[in-house]
């Protein structure tokens, strides 16, 4: 059995969006992220986290513990989906190989086009293919 498949079924169908999902070793520690356009309160994490639990219990998924939580102020940009919907936004983005002797990268996201990531920086604007960003993250602004 997928438990990522069962766990972003499960977040879906409660009206959520699934950020991340992390598993320790031998999958004894579930992390489960969750968003939504109104944000995440204590209550939504619970609701999650039990409805997961009694799925959990009747599929047979063997775990210690679950965590569910929201993303955080320095959000995971993950899908293209997010480049796009956090275009304007301030970014901090690390790429797989060097670029100029250079793998991480700060600016305001421009978006994402023809699986190009567009970064507007102080030095003028950068291009990332999409597949070339290891990771990405907002930098909350307060």
């Amino acid at each position: 059995m997928d438990v990522a498949a069962l766990v972003e079924q499960v977040v879906l169908g409660m009206g959520f969006e699934l950020v991340d999902f992390e598993t320790s070793p031998r999958s004894r520690l579930l992390r489960v992220f969750i968003d939504q356009e109104k944000g995440i309160t204590v209550d939504d994490c619970a609701t999650v986290s039990n409805q997961l639990t009694r799925v959990f219990e009747v599929e047979n998924v063997d775990y210690d513990r679950l965590e569910v939580s929201s993303p955080g102020l320095d959000r995971p940009l993950k899908t293209a989906s997010d480049y796009e919907r956090f275009a304007g936004r301030p970014i901090q983005l690390r790429t797989r190989v060097p670029i100029g002797n250079q793998r991480n990268f700060k600016g305001v996201l421009i978006g994402l086009a023809e699986g190009t990531v567009r970064l507007a920086a102080e030095g003028g604007e950068l291009a990332f293919e999409f597949d070339q960003v290891e990771k990405a993250r907002l930098i909350p602004q307060f």
